[in-house]
């Protein structure tokens, strides 16, 4: 008989975990002494299970989360670690808390066969049924190869190191932080551990708990200066209208004619797109589901817009489809073009945006000028000496006539013409305006738009 007490037996237990990749990762996330383990005992086969869970704050924001542990079988997928990931999804629910999900495995242990299938899917099922209800952060800081992929790759956000891998082929090809940015699945691709669950960090305060909570906005607005507009180029702008240092960029190796990402404006949390010259596909893509992603958690959206058109018609109705269903705040800047089709669908009616404004400088047409010139004005040109010059002269005074910011808002088109320089202070007072906006739609299930 053991002389060993049921008290030492839990001290050593303890002091093991403790030890482990995964315990130390995990309360790494958590501002220090807040993590409770949650199932901290349960077994997988004779050793302890291969995740960490548990919850804490982070940043003074109650948070769960789980890590898998390498040090424990290589982290891989069984039965006990699902129960434990499953159990922090439902108090995850229940208290309306976000769910962060760190990555580490070698894969699925083999031979619980068809009990590791079914783990797999209850995973991927309560990540599925979560989404739009707390915000979801998958980091990825080892091997996620596999099924392990695709539950990753549901969160909302995916953070990952460079030596991370994200693949759903076993064989892990393509399956490099690199690779997983370019293709639009990785939003942040962080150098080391410690950039990377500062990312996490700096998300976590920057997005509500739940979907029922709105935007966090802090307390006291500590906003420094802002930077000068310096031009209608994506960044600059950005850079002029949030608070200094507080923007978070996301996806930025894809889609890079629009620029996504989190920021605060004096002090509340806002989502930003901004749109240069042609829309791609990817561009599209990228910022339809950045719009869902803030529209689910009613984040306001600051779209800024100077661009000209769309390369691609299917893309191009996921986009408009995107922000015509939105119903936050969305609040729209035209800082350089915006010509019929991308007007209509970021900026104007079409989008349903709530408040739309317009640089004085700035060009505004059904299509793009040259065009509209030459099929408003073809008989000016007929018998022209200089051809060349003439259609030119025609096409300027087309978007300095009837192109302008000021006549889309003589019909109505658009609320407010500014100068540059009052853009912060303009989308500042907007955003107040609209803080408090209501919006009921029409019951169903959910629309049915190109994916």
């Amino acid at each position: 008989m053991s002389n060993v007490s049921n008290a030492e037996l839990l001290l050593k237990a303890r002091e093991e975990a403790k030890a482990s990749k995964g315990y130390q990762r995990i309360t790494a996330l958590f501002d220090e002494g807040t993590f409770n383990e949650v199932d901290g005992l349960a077994k997988s086969g004779d050793s302890l299970a291969e995740v960490v869970a548990g919850y804490g704050l982070v940043g003074d924001c109650p948070v769960y989360a789980f890590a898998q542990n390498s040090d424990i079988a290589g982290g891989a997928m069984s039965k006990a670690q699902a129960a434990k990931i499953k159990k922090v999804y439902d108090l995850a629910v229940k208290t309306g808390a976000p769910v962060v999900g760190i990555y580490d495995s070698i894969g699925g242990r083999l031979a619980e066969g068809a009990d590791l299938l079914a783990a797999y899917g209850e995973i991927l099922k309560n990540s599925a049924v979560l989404s739009g209800v707390v915000p979801q952060i998958s980091l990825v800081l080892g091997p996620c190869i596999g099924t392990s992929a695709m539950i990753a790759a549901n969160a909302d956000v995916i953070v990952m190191t460079e030596k991370a891998e994200l693949t759903i082929a076993t064989s892990g090809a393509n399956a490099s932080a690199e690779e997983a940015a370019k293709s639009g699945v990785c939003s942040i691709v962080a150098k080391n551990d410690e950039e990377a669950f500062e990312a996490v960090k700096n998300l976590v305060v920057s997005l509500p708990s739940n979907n029922l909570c709105g935007a966090p906005a802090a307390e006291t607005a500590s906003v420094g200066t802002p930077v000068a507009v310096a031009s209608a180029d994506a960044k600059d702008v950005i850079a002029a209208v949030a608070d200094p240092e507080s923007f978070l960029e996301l996806s930025a190796a894809f889609g890079k004619d629009v620029v996504t990402g989190l920021a605060q404006v004096s002090g509340a949390s806002v989502g930003i797109a901004a749109y240069t010259g042609e829309l791609g596909a990817d561009d599209c893509a990228k910022a339809a589901r950045f719009v869902r992603f803030c529209d689910a958690f009613s984040i306001p959206v600051v779209s800024f817009v100077n661009a000209t058109e769309f390369a691609s018609l299917r893309e191009a109705v996921k986009l408009s489809s995107a922000y015509a269903e939105a119903t936050t705040a969305k609040l729209t800047v035209v800082t350089g073009e915006a010509y019929g089709p991308v007007y209509i669908a970021v900026a104007g009616r079409g989008a349903n945006a709530d408040y739309t404004m317009a640089w004085a400088d700035a060009v505004v047409s059904p299509i793009a000028p040259a065009a509209a010139a030459l099929f408003l004005h073809s008989e000016e040109l007929k018998g022209a000496d200089k051809p060349v010059e003439a259609r030119k002269a025609l096409i300027e005074e087309y978007r300095k006539t009837e192109a302008t910011p000021l006549a889309a808002a003589a019909q109505g088109y658009i609320e407010d013409v500014i100068l540059p320089e009052e853009t912060r202070d303009r989308v500042i007072a907007n955003l107040a305006m609209l803080s408090s906006k209501r919006v009921s739609n029409l019951p169903k299930k959910h629309s049915n738009i190109q994916l």
